[in-house]
This record gives structure tokens, sequence and C-alpha cells, in this order.
């Protein structure tokens, strides 16, 4: 595939580490990620005794530890903050409605759908916002929180500002005879062959005073919202991706400079209204020379997430998710096939759906897109899976994070029960946040809690937690719970284990070895 081939140009100036960068012209270059300085991950409050923890002299600090209970991975799904199979219910085409079938019986469909565990709402800035001032939402955005909070199910948002689907523009009316708009003319790339594309006028004030109202005005209804999950960070062109593909050294800006500092202002006012919710930052290579990479490594610093709009294409996005720092959540979007004939696109056995699923699996992601492209209807992605379940199966059995204290190790030290847990994850995703463990007596007393480190426990890894309880605690009948921190939000989370866990998703520590 030939689209948005990375550019290849020199850097604007030295690269940013630590702190977040005071200005613009801070280009980041192309750099491997593994390993990469971001600087420090999320802040965590009381840090746990993560070890190690020597069982003999002369350390011995655990003395006499005693493996009293383990657990094993649990089979089934498990639904908890920060991952998930995510339906969509509207793309710039509008909600997934059946010819001749109310929107909302068309919406409850999708909602109601088992194999999604969290909705996607991608509307345009139009649909929210009709006049200065205020918000007036439209249908599908207000029918799809009602029948979440109606499913228990939560929402992730994205607002576009541009949309070559889109008549006139993505922008509302009361805009369109005040910013100005650019001209690229008509390609036959992108499945609207003869249509004029324009852009408007990001960096122009009157577009930029309404953005950061309207922004404002979301924000102070849905900004650590317990229904909203993330909102996308909005980004430059196409969809809110950050490219004009195919339109080549073409972008609505003078100069670079220009480009990256329009839209490092507008993700610096989106984190300044959504301090309580992640923003996603499409990893999207700076193909329109736009300032693409400066927002990425801000996305990192200040401990939001990713997302990427595709699983085929640039080496470069797959770089950045699969070696992203662990208490980085990431989005795979990727339409998938309605079960027709023609959509299935078969080679060698497997169907191209169950090609890009394996390959979402592999850079690790915390969501994958449950998308019929420009056709979503429930009837679709339900006749795909009753086709092909084994690849939707797979990967909702694994994706983000499924924690469980695979070992408990017992204790006394100076009189003191103790417990060590060997929390791990049988996920692909690290902990996007830092996860948090309380344990309560049997009579509801919290007896102890804290912090793992951001990401931890990490796929495949064993990582450690020491509790000390009062003399005389009885460490059979403990009930260990756990939370995952995300910019100063707490969320509960299920154990993904086989063995039974209580109603309020404790734990009961029993012997079972």
């Amino acid at each position: 595939m030939n689209r948005r081939n990375f550019l290849q140009r020199s850097a604007l100036a030295t690269l940013a580490t630590g702190a977040l960068p005071n200005q613009a012209n801070t280009f980041v270059p192309a750099h491997n990620w593994d390993g990469y300085d971001f600087g420090r991950g999320p802040a965590i409050t009381d840090r746990l005794n993560q070890g190690p923890f020597p069982s003999y002299k002369p350390e011995e600090v655990v003395p006499g530890a005693e493996v009293i209970m383990a657990t094993t991975p649990s089979k089934k799904r498990v639904s908890n903050y920060g991952m998930g199979m995510t339906t969509y219910l509207c793309d710039e085409l509008g909600p997934g409605r059946r010819e001749n079938e109310p929107l909302e019986k068309s919406l409850e469909k999708l909602v109601r759908l088992s194999l999604g565990d969290v909705l996607y709402l991608r509307v345009d800035w139009r649909d929210i916002q009709s006049k200065p001032g205020r918000l007036d939402f439209c249908d599908h955005w207000r029918i799809a929180f009602d029948l979440a909070k109606q499913y228990n199910k939560r929402i992730g948002l994205r607002v576009q500002l541009m949309s070559p689907e889109i008549e006139p523009q993505s922008m509302p009316d009361f805009l369109l005879n005040k910013v100005p708009l650019y001209k690229f003319g008509t390609t036959n790339e992108i499945g609207l062959p003869g249509k004029v594309q324009f852009a408007p006028q990001f960096d122009h004030p009157v577009f930029m005073n309404a953005l950061k109202e309207m922004d404002g005005l979301l924000a102070a209804t849905y900004n650590g919202h317990p229904q909203v999950e993330f909102i996308d960070t909005y980004m430059y062109g196409f969809w809110g991706e950050g490219h004009t593909w195919p339109f080549p050294d073409k972008n609505p800006f003078p100069d670079y400079a220009t480009a990256e500092r329009t839209f490092v202002d507008i993700f610096e006012m989106q984190c300044a209204h959504w301090k309580n919710t992640p923003l996603l930052t499409n990893t999207q290579p700076d193909y329109s020379n736009v300032g693409n990479s400066e927002i990425v490594d801000r996305t990192i610093r200040s401990h939001n997430w990713l997302r990427t709009d595709t699983i085929f294409i640039e080496n470069m996005q797959i770089e950045s998710l699969s070696n992203r720092p662990a208490w980085t959540g990431a989005f795979v979007e990727n339409g998938i096939s309605d079960g027709t004939p023609e959509s299935l696109k078969i080679s060698e056995g497997v169907t191209r759906t169950d090609n890009i699923i394996a390959h979402a699996k592999d850079v690790g992601p915390n969501y994958f897109s449950l998308w019929n492209w420009h056709h979503i209807q429930a009837e679709r992605l339900q006749h795909y899976y009753e086709q092909y379940p084994d690849a939707i199966d797979d990967l909702s059995l694994s994706i983000g994070y499924r924690i469980r204290p695979s070992w408990i190790w017992s204790f006394e030290r100076d009189g003191h029960p103790g417990l060590v847990l060997g929390l791990v994850n049988d996920g692909v995703a690290g902990v996007p946040g830092a996860l948090r463990i309380s344990i309560v007596s049997s009579t509801g007393q919290k007896l102890a809690e804290g912090s793992l480190d951001p990401g931890y426990p990490l796929p495949g890894k064993v990582r450690q937690a020491l509790f000390l309880f009062p003399k005389g605690t009885n460490l059979e009948g403990l009930k260990m719970y756990a939370a995952i921190e995300v910019k100063g939000m707490r969320y509960g989370v299920k154990w993904a284990c086989q063995q039974k866990t209580e109603e309020d998703g404790a734990l009961v520590v029993r012997r079972n070895i």
C-alpha cells in the first residue's frame, strides 16, 4: 500500500526529553520506542513494597513464607475500565441504522451486542453544536448515553473537526462564513471521486476560539464522567487522524512551525480541560507536515493514550504501539467484514478480518473496534461472528490486562502476620495506569492498601507486593480488592481468575494449596 508514505525530513529542533516543552518547533524525529526516555510515568500514591522478599537468613524479609493459595487464569471474558472490544455506534456517515427501523432500536441492538464491552461515538463537531455558547447533541448521542446506562457499558468519544464525507464541513454552520477554507482538489483514493476537498483554516482565531469554547463545554459535562472511557485528541485532517492523504505537500498552513504550534495549542487546551479522562492520540506519521510527532510525544509525557486507524500500513505505527510505555493504553481501529462472501477476502484459509485481529493482538491492544466500516449494523457484526467466531473470541479473552494474584504466600514477622501476592497479567497489555490493591478484614475493616508501579504487572511477568497486618489478624477470610487509578480517577477491577470471587469483586483468602 502506498497510503501515507512517511516523509523523510530533517529535525527542526533538538529532541525534547523530560518535561513538556513550552514552545512549538520541537519536531521529534522517528526513534525506536523500546527503552526510549519518555520521562516519569504517572504519579502513584501509597507505593507498595514490591520486593524482593527473601525468606531465609541472613535477610529473612518474609520468614517462613509458604504458598497458601494459588489462582489460575479465567476462561471467561473480563470487562474492566481501560480495555475492551469496542462496538461502533456511528462513524462519519452517521449512526448505524437498519432500513425501516427506528434509530433507537438499531442502536439498542448494537449496544446490547454481547461481543462488545465499550461503545464508541464518532461524530462531527456539527453533531453536537449548532449555536455558539451551548451544546445541542444529535439524537444518536443522546440515545447512546441512555442505552449505555441501561446496559452498563462505557463510551469512548471522537469529535471530528474535518471529514471528507461531510457536506459542507464538519464544523457548525455558524462558522462557515467566518473561517476560510483551503482547497485541496479532488482524488479517487478515498472513495469520493469528483468531490472537491476542503480544510478549515485551523489556526484562524475564530476557529480556535470556537473550538476552545466547544471543548470547554463538552469537558464541563463529560470530564471524569462515569460513563466516559476516553476522548480522542482533536487532530488535523480527515477524520481527525492527523493527515490529509493523498494530498502530498498540501495543508492549510503557511509553514510547518505554524501548523505544529496550532496543534500543540489545541492539545494543551484539551489537556487542561480533560484532567481526569484519557486523551487518545493517533499514531499517524507526519505525512501532512503538521506536527504529529510532537503531539504523540506530548501524549505519552502527559500520561495519555494512543490509537491507530490501521494495522496494515505504516511500520512506524506498529513500532509506536508495540513498544509504548506499559502504562499507556492503546486502541486499534480497523473495519471488519460483515460476513458477506465479497467482504471475507479469504487467503490461504484465513479471512482478512481474522488476519487483522491476529495482527492487532500482536501489538498488545487495550481496545479493538467492532466496526463494519460505513455499514454499521448489529446484524452484520453478528453475521461475521456466527461464521468465524474463533479470532474474535481469542482476542476478547486476552485483550487489555487480566490481573490475578497467582501466588499468595503467608508469613509472620515479629508477631505480625503478612501476605505476599505474586500478581500476574494474563492479558496482552500493561495496566493503563496504576493497579491498586486493598485488603479488608472479614468484618469490613480496611487493613492495608497501596499501588503497584504504573503499568504493572506486565504480561508474562510476575510483580510481587507485600502486606503486613496487625498482630492477631486471621489471614483466612481476608478480602482482596483491585482497582485502577488513571488521571486521578479510580475504577474497580475484576480479578481474572477461575477461582470464585464475591459479588462485590473481592477474592477471599483461603487455603487451597
